[in-house]
């Protein structure tokens, strides 16, 4: 059956493509997060282990809605370790950082899902698709917070 929302099918390919970067993103983070919440060690072990927990918990939540807009706008979404991969900005880490150096890589990862969004909210503003811009409006104020609150922590 045919899409009829008022966004052309060439322009729902578009947001979807921004938005498929997004959820590679998004995943990508979830992933990493959840690693480091199961591997964190050291004085900061409760609160870490804590505050990766709130995060990831999150991003799961997160990811189903951006995969679930992709299919509104009649495209698939990924849903593979290999399409997450080409897609992501976020590189995987080798072995398991320290304590710090995992609040400094989630620091980097959640900006880096700051900056896809804004970039697949352009495509998404231009088709004026709210629904769209309001699910990536809410995920950039979600990762630019958490990277603050990260970024504090190694002040």
């Amino acid at each position: 059956m045919n899409i009829d929302i008022g966004i052309e099918k060439s322009t729902r390919n578009e947001i979807a493509k921004g938005l498929s970067k997004v959820l590679a993103d998004s995943y990508t983070l979830y992933l990493k997060t959840h690693n480091y919440h199961w591997n964190v060690t050291g004085p900061m072990f409760q609160t870490l282990h804590n505050m990766f927990e709130e995060q990831y918990t999150e991003m799961a939540v997160a990811v189903d809605d951006i995969a679930e807009r992709i299919r509104q706008l009649g495209m698939p979404a990924p849903g593979t370790f290999k399409e997450f991969k080409a897609l992501s900005a976020i590189k995987e880490d080798d072995g398991v950082p320290k304590a710090m150096d995992m609040i400094r890589n989630l620091c980097e990862a959640n900006e880096a899902v700051a900056r896809t969004s804004r970039e697949a909210f352009s495509t998404a503003e231009a088709a004026n698709d709210q629904p769209t811009c309001d699910l990536l409006t809410q995920r950039m104020q979600v990762h630019e917070k958490t990277a603050w609150m990260l970024r504090s922590m190694l002040e």
